[in-house]
């Protein structure tokens, strides 16, 4: 049993100030003191950045669809090792899921922990409707327990007061109220806020500004006695080692580890804390190497790991370390195994609107307008079965007959295959598909 005081911020759509409430909950909470667990439900690696500045801990992901519902819990429970608190970020609205299901949405992932949740309601645009919006909310489900109320954007303090007096006919409790045009910004661009990575500094005195607003406007003991009235979890802690068992892999071995880098710096910062996890628990020696400044590989490399990010960013850097670049090649050239995803693919391409990059694969990408988003489920060339999800507005053109990574519903192929490398726009969350840690690590060993 697992016993740990949480709580789910969730809203009735996005754009109502979940993370402005989530991340600022985490800051003020870590400043007092407390070790919060911050998670985010759904596939997104932005938000957590924020968290992990936040609460000085990892920001990890609960995504029903990409590992299976049977794992939220136990992830659930291995990030928030050790912690006094965890706060669950949640996604779109409370209970929007894949498609028109409800599966994978925040309510989802609420159910499976067992959690109480705080409803932020963007409060900018209405007074007493507010009643209806937050009792159709709280009863229409009976199984997510929607427990208090946030306000965000009240325009004024007699605003605030007809709002509360509307929430007190339904004995709901609020438990704060955040002032409109607080002054705390975080910057977006195509795919959402830019990475705390690319701004550290900024993002920093922004969290702590976030952290000084919740602790202003909220009531922070009110979320605490809310978040301790969550019931004890039957679940026992995902770890690395007990899903490659499980997934009846064997570590590589006794002898030396072989070394995989894994890309980070500002350009790829879209990676999962359980993905270096997995790596390690197969076999391998984990390196870090950033393509914006380090020349050259790590010493003794034998595999790579390219996640997804913002290279259309930082394309003229990428660019001009050429060393690196072509680094990347010779170890795909040898055959080695590299996975690269989104990002990683452009990477790999030979150019990135116009802009030379490894040329790894015979492919040209390009930024476009169009948005293309949502989970997948996918067939590789092997043959074994992924879930995964896409998100990018690039596109990329390939030479004829290269084979492809993945088939998708419907029959779209999908990414690339060419010797010991596998690129492809999905991301996958290796904790639902360890056998990919345990591959990568046998053909680099």
């Amino acid at each position: 049993m697992v016993t740990l005081p949480r709580v789910v911020v969730a809203a009735p759509a996005s754009g109502a100030g979940k993370t402005t409430v989530a991340t600022g909950i985490m800051a003020a909470l870590a400043a007092r003191g407390l070790r919060v667990s911050p998670h985010k439900v759904g596939p997104d690696y932005i938000d957590p950045g924020y968290h992990a500045l936040a609460t000085g801990r990892p920001g990890r992901n609960l995504d029903a669809f990409l590992t299976g519902e049977g794992l939220v819990g136990p992830l659930f429970a291995h990030g928030a090792r050790g912690a006094d608190v965890a706060v669950v970020e949640g996604v779109m609205g409370l209970f929007d899921g894949r498609g028109a299901t409800g599966e994978a949405s925040t309510a989802h992932v609420a159910r499976l922990l067992r959690a109480p949740v705080l409803l932020v309601v963007d409060a900018s645009s209405q007074s007493s409707s507010v009643a209806a919006l937050v009792h159709g909310f709280s009863t229409y489900d009976p199984s997510v327990e929607v427990a208090a109320v946030v306000l965000n954007r009240v325009g004024s303090p007699r605003h605030e007061e007809i709002l509360r007096e509307a929430l007190a006919s339904l004995g709901m409790p609020v438990a704060g109220a955040l002032p409109r045009d607080a002054g705390v910004h975080v910057p977006s661009r195509h795919l959402g806020l830019v990475p705390a990575a690319e701004r550290e500094d900024e993002a920093r005195r922004a969290v702590a500004a976030l952290g000084a607003l919740v602790e202003r406007h909220c009531d922070l003991d009110m979320i605490v006695r809310i978040a301790s009235a969550a019931p004890s979890l039957a679940v026992t802690p995902w770890s690395a080692a007990d899903a490659l068992r499980q997934d009846a892999v064997a570590a590589a071995g006794a002898g030396r580890r072989p070394v995989v880098a894994v890309a980070a710096g500002a350009a790829f910062t879209f990676s999962y804390a359980e993905t270096t996890e997995l790596l390690t628990a197969a076999g391998a020696e984990v390196a870090v190497v950033d393509p914006l400044a380090d020349e050259r590989l790590p010493e003794g490399v034998r595999g790579l790991v390219i996640g997804g990010g913002f290279p259309e960013m930082h394309a003229a850097d990428l660019s001009a370390n050429v060393p690196l670049r072509a680094e990347v090649a010779r170890l795909a050239a040898r055959g080695l195994p590299v996975w690269a995803e989104c990002a990683g693919l452009l990477y790999l391409s030979r150019s990135l609107d116009g802009t030379p990059m490894c040329g790894v694969l015979p492919v040209e990408a390009r930024m476009t307008g169009r948005l293309a988003l949502g989970y997948r489920d996918a067939v590789r060339a092997d043959g074994s079965a992924v879930r995964a999800h896409e998100f990018h507005r690039t596109v990329c053109s390939p030479a004829a007959g290269e084979p492809a990574a993945y088939t998708l519903a419907g029959g779209r192929r999908e990414g690339f295959v060419r010797g010991g490398v596998h690129a492809s726009y999905l991301h996958v969350h290796w904790a639902g598909a360890p056998r990919l840690a345990r591959d990568l690590v046998a053909a680099a060993a």
